[in-house]
């Protein structure tokens, strides 16, 4: 008779000791966030770089770049600028060395090491067009003496739905003034990005740059039919290579612009040119 109430308080003090202890363990081991952190990926499986496979077969400017060819086997330091808006400047990409100029500074260094080449960034601001390029020229490009100057236009004209017609003058008039400093011209046409597809004009300008490139002797690097292989081909989505504004590139597509135009700039430099006499190596 004597043990019935001590053990009727040991049954009660174990029973408040499991209703106190069971429920901190459980809180403190979540098991269905220890569950769920090791099935979800981590950040950089879902983001796993693509490489990027650009060739110099799709890139190859229809013409040669006899002057940087001469400058390059003459060992004489090389001044390209570059002439844009934003997305020569840099917009989406996550630092200013992320641009394309700043990559492709990068990549001719490994094509050509030891050889001096300096590569200017003259990108705008956001929304510029050709008449406001043409407007700080003198200051931004001809001042510099350039070699070689490669100028990005057309997409802000799209974005504001402006009328084709007016660019062809703008831009032959630009090409002319470059031309009197005897450097030689590429011309980047738009990027492949869904805000700039989804305008009525955007097969037109892209086939107005083509046709003043061709007239005005310049080449032409189709930056429109790159990104367009990386969607349709390549079958990349549109955040790998589009910044979340659905506009600007990012970070990835500026690296493969950059490797692109060197590939590009390599070839034509070192590529045969033709006279009058005939075809020659670039001496």
């Amino acid at each position: 008779m004597h043990f019935e109430p001590v053990l009727c308080r040991v049954a009660l003090f174990w029973a408040i000791a499991a209703t106190a202890i069971l429920p901190f363990p459980a809180r403190a081991q979540a098991p269905g966030a220890i569950r769920a952190s090791a099935v979800l990926p981590s950040s950089a499986s879902m983001h796993r770089p693509v490489a990027c496979a650009v060739t110099t077969h799709q890139v190859r400017f229809d013409r040669p770049l006899p002057r940087i060819g001469r400058l390059l086997a003459s060992g004489k330091p090389i001044k390209i600028v570059a002439l844009g808006s934003s997305s020569t400047y840099g917009a989406g990409a996550s630092t200013s060395a992320a641009s394309y100029p700043s990559r492709l500074a990068e990549e001719l260094a490994s094509h050509f090491p030891g050889h001096e080449i300096t590569v200017l960034n003259r990108g705008g601001n956001n929304g510029e067009d050709v008449a406001a390029m043409l407007a700080r020229l003198d200051s931004a490009v001809i001042a510099e003496k350039p070699d070689l100057v490669l100028w990005q236009l057309g997409t802000n004209s799209l974005l504001r739905d402006e009328a084709l017609p007016p660019h062809a003058s703008l831009v032959r008039e630009g090409l002319a003034r470059i031309k009197t400093t005897g450097a030689e011209v590429v011309l980047i046409d738009p990027q492949y990005a869904p805000r700039v597809i989804a305008k009525p004009n955007v097969e037109g300008m892209v086939a107005l740059i083509a046709t003043a490139a061709k007239a005005e002797h310049v080449l032409l690097f189709h930056r429109f039919d790159l990104m367009r292989h990386w969607h349709e081909t390549d079958h990349l989505p549109f955040e790998t290579f589009v910044s979340s504004d659905g506009l600007h590139m990012n970070d990835w597509s500026y690296a493969c612009l950059a490797k692109g135009l060197a590939l590009a700039i390599a070839d034509a430099a070192a590529r045969p040119t033709t006279t009058a006499i005939g075809t020659r190596a670039v001496q």
